[in-house]
């Protein structure tokens, strides 16, 4: 692995990304159904559920803009799509399923967007990058789940638009640690500043 990583910096990956108000907290996902290892969820998704919970509180005492995402499919099925051909079970996400539903401890409050989306990213074919941009966003802050999925997914759609992705290490989790583990590495390599929760708050109270 040690090869591996002098290879990355050999090839000058993992630059430092500065970091600049005005900020933003994207929440992936952090819906019933990957809280539930009898559904979508396992691995370190609990704790990062947990972790998460006082990130959110933070975000609102600093007023970020904040937005959750979600994902919800037409209760006829009418938007089945690749995503859901891999992963049948995406299609009993509906509006008003329980398991689509946020979990209770990071309910979204009056004036966060809550994004629905059929495919991994928060971005794609949804409006949060027109909200993000119209609030003047400039680091965006990621919590939420999978780590190796729907987050990723969201991170390089993130940075795609423009945005400075700050993945938080201990508030995004995965049903299999070994993915997590590889795509939290590869994120900072490529994408994204990645921190644990602290220091991404002293980090972000510091710009």
């Amino acid at each position: 692995m040690h090869a591996e990583i002098e290879t990355y910096e050999r090839q000058g990956f993992g630059s430092t990304l500065p970091l600049r108000a005005p900020v933003g907290l994207l929440i992936v996902d952090f819906v019933n159904g990957f809280a539930d290892p009898a559904v979508f969820g396992g691995g370190n998704i609990p704790q990062a559920i947990a972790r998460t919970v006082p990130l959110l509180a933070a975000a609102r005492a600093r007023g970020w803009a904040i937005a959750h995402s979600r994902i919800v499919y037409a209760d006829d099925g009418a938007d089945h799509n690749i995503f859901s051909l891999k992963v049948p079970g995406m299609l009993g996400l509906k509006e008003r399923d329980a398991n689509s539903a946020i979990v209770p401890e990071l309910a979204p409050q009056a004036g966060e967007l809550v994004v629905r989306k059929t495919v991994p990213s928060a971005f794609f074919g949804t409006s949060l990058a027109a909200w993000l941009s119209q609030r003047g966003v400039q680091t965006l802050v990621v919590a939420g789940a999978v780590t190796s999925g729907c987050v990723r997914a969201s991170v390089v759609d993130a940075m795609s638009h423009g945005f400075r992705p700050l993945v938080v290490s201990d508030c995004v989790g995965d049903r299999a640690l070994g993915p997590h583990e590889a795509n939290l590495f590869d994120m900072g390599q490529k994408y994204a500043a990645v921190m644990a929760r602290d220091a991404a708050l002293e980090a972000l109270d510091a710009i």
